[in-house]
């Protein structure tokens, strides 16, 4: 196990398999909210899934609408069980987050490019941490 020190942006605990991105994602043109499909085909995740998944990426990019795409995938039930941002949190994933209660912490500085996709990951926003359970 594996224990990173984050800081709180949205409150909550969850626990889930990691999806690991090492681009920004921009939420208004790569996600398809009935699906939670990635579409964009030039995107490390491209056709994969965040439904019920520890998105874990740089941070969002694009505009402010974005923040209304995570509250789609939240009312569809695609959404992801918590984010990590490993770049300082931008607004457009605090604000989509907030309005869609879903738990995101920033990681900044935390390395996770040896975590491997399908990871179980718990984060827990409101202690400030994240674990990594390895085998």
């Amino acid at each position: 196990m594996i224990k990173i020190n984050c800081k709180k942006i949205v409150g909550g605990k969850a626990d889930g398999l990691a999806l690991l991105s090492h681009r920004p994602i921009n939420m208004l043109s790569m996600l398809d909210t009935k699906s939670g499909r990635i579409k964009e085909e030039d995107h490390d995740l491209f056709n994969q899934i965040v439904k019920d998944r520890i998105l874990i990426l740089p941070n969002c990019i694009g505009s402010s609408v974005g923040a209304y795409i995570f509250y789609s995938l939240k009312i569809n039930g695609v959404s992801p069980k918590a984010i990590i941002c490993t770049n300082r949190c931008d607004i457009i994933t605090a604000s989509g987050c907030a309005i869609s209660n879903i738990p995101l912490v920033d990681a900044t500085g935390s390395s996770f490019k040896s975590l491997d996709n399908n990871t179980k990951v718990t984060v827990d926003a409101d202690k400030q941490i994240i674990i990594i359970h390895t085998i």
